[in-house]
C-alpha cells in the first residue's frame, strides 16, 4: 500500500516506511524531526521540470505527462518504492503546500499503474 503525506505532518506508526521524494530538502525541517527511512531525490522530478511546473495547477496535466516520461527513463529510481510497498505500507512524503498538485501525487498514480502491470 502506498499513501502520501506532507513531511511537515507528525510521523505516525501507521505511516510504515517513510520516504521523502523531493529534489531539495524541505525548508525549516530538521532531519531528526522528519523521521525518514529514506530520501529518494532521483525519484523526484528533474530540476528543470520542477522549475517549469512551479506548482502551477494550470500546468498539472502536462507536468504529469512529462514526469511520467522521466520516470519511464529511470526505473531504478522508483522500483525500491514498489519493493517496499510489496512488503507493507509506504508513505511518500512531500513538502508542497498544494496537496492535490505535487510530484508525489503524480508519482503515487504512476506507481499504482506499475503495480497492476
Amino acid at each position: 500500500m502506498i499513501q502520501i503525506k506532507r513531511v511537515y505532518d507528525p510521523p505516525a506508526k501507521v505511516d510504515g516506511i517513510r520516504l521523502l521524494v523531493e529534489r531539495l530538502w524541505p525548508r525549516g525541517m530538521k532531519k531528526e524531526t522528519a523521521k525518514l527511512d529514506g530520501w529518494l531525490r532521483d525519484a523526484a522530478p528533474s530540476t528543470a521540470l520542477r522549475k517549469w511546473f512551479g506548482h502551477d495547477p494550470a500546468k498539472w496535466k502536462e507536468f504529469q505527462r512529462r514526469y511520467r516520461a522521466e520516470l519511464d527513463q529511470h526505473p531504478e529510481a522508483w522500483q525500491p518504492i514498489l519493493v517496499a510497498a510489496s512488503k507493507g505500507r509506504v508513505t511518500l512524503l512531500f513538502s508542497s503546500q498544494d496537496a492535490a498538485h505535487n510530484n508525489v501525487v503524480a508519482l503515487k498514480t504512476y506507481l499504482e499503474t506499475k503495480q497492476k502491470e
